[in-house]
């Protein structure tokens, strides 16, 4: 007996592609990871553009107060302005073929778990580029005349003595503060070295002096008023020779140990959100997918950043 009469789960309306429905939750999924996996993309400007390959951020300056005399005409005063313009690195990619036979055969399901991966690897490239802007955004200087550049604060074994480190994280906080950079959206990205190296100081977290934190949890929220964030992917390499990196983010990030941004030191600009493409492929009888994403990363603000570096 033949069965004449099947029902595809992935049809819209028992009509077109039998996986139509499925491969809009396959994308949710990647879109949804994605989102997960990032640490940098809400602590940074991010803006989106419709079509075009740059996008233009203006600079101003800041305006000078003065006591009035009687009597004296009040004029106007001058304010620096300046451009800061990013442009879209280019599509970057993930894609994964899924061979049809290799499917039928399978006795579980893949590409829930490919869809995890495609999400996190283009997350993960993401943060990568955005954290090695922040880097060179303290090492810049300011596209306005008068206007601070970015900071470096450096010291011996500055990754390793906790003393040594906690003090760089104030001074850190202080530069910004004397820079007149808001004390709201800062942030402290450290590897997973530091950070628990942070989360067994006991000054940070000692309750007498309302530290936030816990040995017992290995967690630690705040220094010095700046969220913690811990990632894998502040540079740590030395990148100005490597291929694999676009041209724009290479540079030696061998003596870096920290990063405290407000989030204006960096801008993105985004072309493409994060998107899925997928086609059968009837001469390879198996789905190619494509997760892809268009955008590019450029210092926007340097005197928002700082970086605590190893002399």
């Amino acid at each position: 007996m033949s069965n004449s009469t099947v029902s595809r789960l992935g049809q819209v309306n028992q009509a077109g592609l039998d996986d139509a429905l499925f491969l809009k939750q396959f994308g949710g999924e990647i879109l949804t990871e994605f989102e997960i996996a990032t640490v940098f993309k809400p602590r940074h400007f991010v803006r989106q553009i419709r079509n075009g390959k740059t996008a233009q951020f203006p600079n101003i300056g800041m305006v000078d107060s003065a006591y009035h005399v009687p009597g004296q005409f009040i004029d106007g005063q001058r304010v620096n302005h300046a451009e800061t313009v990013i442009s879209v690195d280019g599509l970057l990619v993930a894609p994964v073929f899924v061979q049809q036979i290799d499917e039928l055969m399978n006795h579980y399901d893949v590409r829930g778990p490919y869809a995890t991966e495609m999400g996190r690897e283009l997350a993960y490239e993401f943060d990568k580029n955005v954290a090695r802007t922040g880097v060179l955004a303290a090492r810049a200087s300011n596209v306005l005349t008068g206007r601070s550049g970015g900071s470096a604060i450096t010291g011996t074994n500055m990754g390793t003595t906790v003393a040594t480190y906690r003090a760089a994280i104030f001074t850190a906080a202080q530069t910004l503060d004397e820079k007149r950079i808001s004390s709201s959206d800062r942030a402290l990205f450290v590897r997973p070295a530091q950070y628990y190296m942070l989360a067994q100081d006991t000054i940070l977290i000692n309750k007498d002096y309302s530290g936030a934190g816990s040995i017992a949890t290995g967690r630690i929220e705040t220094v010095a008023g700046i969220d913690l964030v811990k990632t894998l992917h502040l540079p740590q390499t030395n990148l100005t020779a490597d291929a694999t990196v676009f041209s724009k983010y290479r540079a030696d990030y061998s003596k870096t140990v920290g990063l405290v941004m407000n989030k204006m030191a960096v801008g993105t600009v985004q072309l493409m959100d994060v998107s899925l493409e997928s086609e059968w492929e009837m001469r390879r009888q198996g789905t190619f997918m494509i997760a892809k994403l268009a955008v590019g990363h450029g210092v926007l603000r340097p005197d928002c950043a700082v970086e605590l570096a190893n002399t």
